[in-house]
């Protein structure tokens, strides 16, 4: 597996950083070829799925993640949410934590992923691809808006 961390500091408020970092669709706009999709619609809740579509056309992969555990931040409480992959391609798990912080909030974003069919000699450039991708995720989902 390829696991890797991305912490930032924001001058948000936990809540805010929460809805920023899981407002799914918003995902799409700031990862390369890829489209995201939730179901059911509405709100988040154990047993959301949401699909990141990558790729162009026919040529690309979908990576399904199911939603296992849902804890928004509350006043002095940190926000957990687990999603679990469920994909042909992809495989593994993704913790996103949004602790309050002063008067902003600290984001700790932790995967383990593993593309099937990719010996694992290749898993220290997968956690350094990752850490990399992500890492530009949640800059820009927190600076969205500002």
């Amino acid at each position: 597996m390829a696991l890797f961390t991305v912490e930032r500091q924001s001058s948000l408020p936990a809540a805010e950083a929460w809805r920023r970092l899981t407002d799914w669709r918003r995902h799409g706009a700031h990862t390369p070829l890829t489209t995201v999709a939730v179901r059911p619609p509405g709100p988040t809740r154990p047993g959301t799925v949401i699909v990141a579509r990558t790729g162009v056309g026919r040529a690309g992969f979908d990576d399904p993640m199911e939603v296992v555990r849902w804890e928004p931040p509350r006043e002095r409480a940190p926000g957990i949410c687990r999603l679990e992959k469920r994909g042909a391609v992809v495989e593994g798990w993704a913790e996103i934590e949004v602790r309050p912080r002063g008067g902003g909030s600290h984001v700790l974003w932790r995967e383990d992923a593993r593309v099937r069919r990719l010996p694992r000699l290749l898993g220290p450039p997968t956690a350094w691809s990752g850490r990399l991708l992500f890492g530009h995720l949640v800059g820009a989902l927190l600076k969205d808006g500002e």
